[in-house]
């Protein structure tokens, strides 16, 4: 397997770990609160990786050799607020003005096989805790006391070479807890590193084990490897290992076997493709930053392919309505992972419109055509105009270029409608109340039906203003008695 090539980056540990401590006086106090009172405190994990390699600090993971009663007496008088967010597992969190900590009690844990719940048992060694940690690199801790980087696992070799090793034998840890599998491949997604063999071996060989896992907890991770910088290789580690099967299994599906004549693409290798795409157009988006919901969408907006795959008598490969299928296994799939609801209709629409745009030709929709086309997208315009733009993976030039001309196109007259008649708050000219004292009716079914035809008459004439509105609402009140 390739190994990452070495970084020449990495800070001196001490000096990395003493500068980030300048930025927190706070937390070389309570330090020396544990000090005195016969207790250790070390920083731990995330941070001391960070800090070598340069990166910002975002959370401040503390270990010690206090149970979590004597914690919480030394935190008395020191913090503004604690709280528990695992007790039972030795965790107390708290906040001193800006900071939050979290202290967690040295563990030695035992597993139930069923279960990736520990069976807590406390620890009584910095070394001990450090062995139950998912990777070397995550296996290092700064003695506050006495300012001593400890690294009995090689974490800082590891870093230097850009690997991802267990502190432990890879079956042991995984068998431990499965969902370290899942963060092996969120780490090689932020980080840009490799996982080395044993893990990919450990992790094709457990693949299985994912399934014990909370479908809340295999989502955060997803989640986090999504939003990395190197989300490809994240995803194709889970892939690659058979894990995928288990927690998204529509994505290795679309390792489509080519037709004879190699008439379609790769649809995996495309999918892939449109994710690295979509992100690079992210800046396009008001966030500007990474955006779960279009990465999710890129990653997604094929797998109804694979259900609607056929091949024609002359060789030809379809996939009709897969844009129809694909939205409804997308919202059964982010279902199965507990995504909230907002975020299934966000990423199920995206899906569902996909492609839209290629019914646009050369220009030739209709200016209701554009309206409707901006009315189905709703709050996830934006998004869809990087979708469709990502999902141009061909490798002709010409074909690219004028897929992109073309949908420039699209933007300006979606554009040049919205400033004239305010597209993104596209409403009838009459409103339900107004709908009501005309017909002469109260609130009810005949209400939401009038209100379609005048949103449908809006879509196809744009704004009509409120007396031509209140005439065609008459004269479809009329047909529609005259019918009845």
């Amino acid at each position: 397997m390739a190994t990452a090539s070495p970084s020449s980056a990495l800070r001196d540990p001490g000096a990395a770990l003493s500068d980030l401590l300048r930025t927190a006086p706070a937390v070389v106090d309570l330090a020396e609160r544990f000090h005195a009172a016969g207790q250790t405190l070390a920083l731990v994990g995330g941070p001391v990786r960070d800090a070598v390699l340069g990166r910002p600090c975002n959370d401040w993971d503390l270990t010690t050799s206090a149970h979590p009663d004597d914690v919480d007496a030394l935190l008395s008088g020191w913090a503004d607020a604690t709280w528990d967010v695992g007790r039972d597992y030795g965790t107390i969190a708290a906040r001193k003005g800006d900071l939050h900590i979290e202290i967690t009690t040295y563990r030695d844990e035992q597993y139930d096989p069923a279960s990736r719940k520990p069976q807590v048992k406390y620890g009584t060694s910095l070394d001990g805790d450090l062995s139950r940690r998912d990777f070397t690199v995550n296996a290092m801790a700064y003695d506050l006391a006495t300012g001593t980087f400890v690294d009995p696992f090689g974490g800082l070799a590891d870093l230097e070479v850009q690997v991802l090793r267990t502190p432990v034998a890879a079956t042991q840890s995984f068998d431990d807890d499965p969902l370290r599998m899942m963060r092996a491949a969120r780490f090689v997604s932020q980080l840009g590193f490799t996982a080395v063999q044993e893990v990919v071996d450990a992790m094709r060989a457990m693949a299985e084990r994912i399934t014990i896992v909370s479908a809340e907890r295999v989502r955060d991770e997803l989640d986090k490897t999504l939003l990395g910088r190197h989300p490809r290789a994240g995803l194709t580690l889970l892939v690659d290992t058979g894990i995928a099967a288990y927690v998204l299994p529509e994505l290795p599906a679309l390792r489509l076997e080519r037709d004879e004549h190699h008439r379609h693409k790769d649809v995996y290798d495309h999918s892939l493709t449109v994710l690295e795409q979509a992100i690079a157009l992210e800046e396009r988006l008001p966030g500007k930053g990474p955006d779960l919901i279009i990465r999710l969408a890129a990653l997604l907006h094929d797998i109804g392919k694979p259900r609607t795959r056929r091949f024609l008598e002359d060789g030809t490969v379809t996939f009709h309505h897969h844009d129809a299928v694909g939205a409804k296994l997308t919202r059964k799939r982010l279902r199965a992972l507990r995504y909230s609801n907002d975020v299934v209709d966000d990423v199920s629409t995206l899906v569902e419109l996909h492609l839209r745009f290629h019914g646009y030709g050369t220009g030739e929709w209709t200016d209701s055509a554009v309206r409707r086309y901006v009315r189905d997208a709703g709050d996830q315009l934006d998004r869809l105009h990087v979708l469709t733009r990502a999902d141009s993976t061909t490798r002709n030039r010409r074909k690219a270029e004028r897929l992109q001309r073309t949908y420039d196109d699209l933007e300006a007259r979606i554009a040049a409608l919205a400033e004239a008649e305010e597209l993104d708050r596209m409403r009838p000219d009459l409103d339900g109340n107004q709908i009501m004292e005309i017909l002469g009716v109260g609130p009810g079914k005949q209400v939401g039906e009038a209100y379609r035809f005048l949103l449908d008459l809006r879509l196809d004439r744009g704004p009509l203003g409120e007396e031509s509105a209140r005439e065609a609402l008459l004269a479809w009140w009329a047909a529609r008695d005259a019918d009845a």
